[in-house]
């Protein structure tokens, strides 16, 4: 990058593609994390379905990143997998928007409830497909990047902003793209035109990216165990206890988040200005204030501020549980929003510090290799447990849909205001792992 190596200063021109990158590819996630489950979930209200593509979804991002983040430390090269990753991502994406009941009828010649069904195995499939590609471009090539072009002294700056961006594209996708699906005529188009970006990125990275001057080919493909070896717990103990408190957040934030706009649209009956006006206001005001309390990571013990901010985060989920069940639907609004507030910027603040703690502990001579091991703890695990968590939960209270359509299936249920309830308990098991890390990484500091 015109001769600028890793070093303290991030140039220019490594933020330009730390910031479209990492947008898009958001953007791209929170999609598939909340208008792909919103589409399954319109061609047949069946949460199942939804808890079904979510983790297989976990599967199939964790083993890519596995392979594609042992590939890319074995070959030296992350650019080809980023600029190309994206590119068939975003086609991917695209080719999701055709999916219906009637292509499906079209196509295969059948109809009615067989028609639904195999259109919701080609949904569930094709959410596989797009996973394989962006979790090989975003999950194991551009973290990757990230890591090797960042050091111990603009890490937590650098991850503020990356903790920041999964917020903005939420509040793109959230509101924004509740109204412009209703403007370009329904999904499809939607998701032409997204993938349509996605694959520009990617065009423009061909040309764009770089790779740091200190990336070396390493390794092979025995290495896409690596992180699995007991040798390699050992040394590396602060990374994979950081690693555990990833996985604790993941799982709480997967008991509650892949339901969330399905919850605001039925239990709660909030039309899309209503949920993209809660959204906005603690989607902005969380970032707003995780700006600052970011920049605090980089002067203060990471490791205490975890504390704190899981703290913040059980604070608001429970206020979301407690504020769903009042009756007046402005009080609702007002302070449901007022919880969404305050769990968002416990999620980013926790977010940041997890995601600058990993990086500060990663080895810089494996850094590809381990891309795959924190993806078991903070994507595998967390989608497979969370959401069925989540489901066991909604399942168990039955909640019908609420003035369901004549054609609708009254006897599906919706989303439960107890899966924020449990997600704030499940933060605050966080409290039990702090201590471990903190001696670990004193012990780490002292050798």
């Amino acid at each position: 990058m015109n001769g600028e190596k890793s070093s303290s200063v991030f140039g220019k021109e490594r933020w330009l593609i730390l910031l479209l990158f990492g947008t898009i590819g958001q953007i791209a996630w929170s999609v598939e994390n909340m208008f792909f489950n919103l589409f399954a979930y319109e061609i047949f209200p069946d949460l199942d379905t939804v808890t079904l593509m979510v983790q297989l979804s976990g599967v199939v991002a964790t083993v890519a990143t596995l392979v594609a983040g042992t590939l890319a430390d074995k070959l030296g090269n992350r650019r080809a997998f980023i600029s190309w990753g994206y590119l068939i991502w975003g086609i991917t994406v695209a080719l999701f928007g055709c999916l219906s009941p009637e292509l499906t009828e079209a196509v295969f010649g059948v109809g009615g409830d067989k028609a639904i069904t195999l259109t919701l195995a080609f949904v569930v499939i094709g959410d596989c497909v797009m996973t394989l590609f962006g979790s090989t471009a975003n999950d194991a090539a551009f973290n990757a990047w990230v890591t090797d072009n960042t050091t111990h002294e603009n890490r937590g700056t650098v991850e503020g902003v990356l903790s920041i961006l999964p917020l903005i594209a939420l509040l793109i996708v959230a509101g924004g793209f509740g109204i412009l699906k209703d403007i370009l005529g329904g999904f499809r188009n939607l998701f032409l035109l997204l993938g349509a970006v996605i694959s520009l990125v990617g065009v423009y990275g061909i040309f764009k990216v770089r790779d740091s001057e200190s990336l070396q080919r390493s390794g092979s493909f025995r290495d896409i165990l690596y992180g699995f070896r007991p040798s390699v717990i050992k040394n590396n103990a602060p990374f994979y206890v950081t690693l555990i408190i990833v996985l604790i957040y993941g799982i709480a934030c997967q008991i509650f988040m892949p339901y969330l706009i399905i919850f605001m649209t039925t239990y709660l009956g909030f039309e899309v200005l209503e949920y993209s006006l809660v959204f906005g206001i603690a989607i902005l005001g969380g970032a707003a204030v995780n700006l600052y309390l970011t920049r605090l990571s980089d002067k203060m013990d990471k490791t205490r501020l975890l504390y704190f901010a899981s703290a913040i985060l059980a604070v608001g989920l429970l206020m979301m549980y407690f504020f769903s069940m009042l009756e007046n639907k402005i009080a609702i609004l007002i302070l449901f929003g007022i919880g969404g507030f305050v769990m968002i910027c416990g999620y980013i603040f926790v977010n940041a510090l997890c995601g600058s703690t990993v990086r500060d502990n990663t080895p810089t001579e494996a850094v590809g290799k381990l891309q795959g091991v924190r993806m078991v703890f903070s994507v595998l695990i967390p989608m497979l447990v969370g959401p069925a968590i989540g489901n066991l939960i909604n399942a168990s209270r039955g909640i019908l849909l609420p003035n369901p359509g004549a054609d609708a299936m009254t006897t599906e249920y919706i989303p439960a205001p107890e899966i924020f309830l449990a997600g704030a308990v499940a933060t605050l098991l966080i409290f039990a792992v702090i201590p471990l890390l903190s001696r670990l990484s004193a012990r780490k500091s002292d050798g």
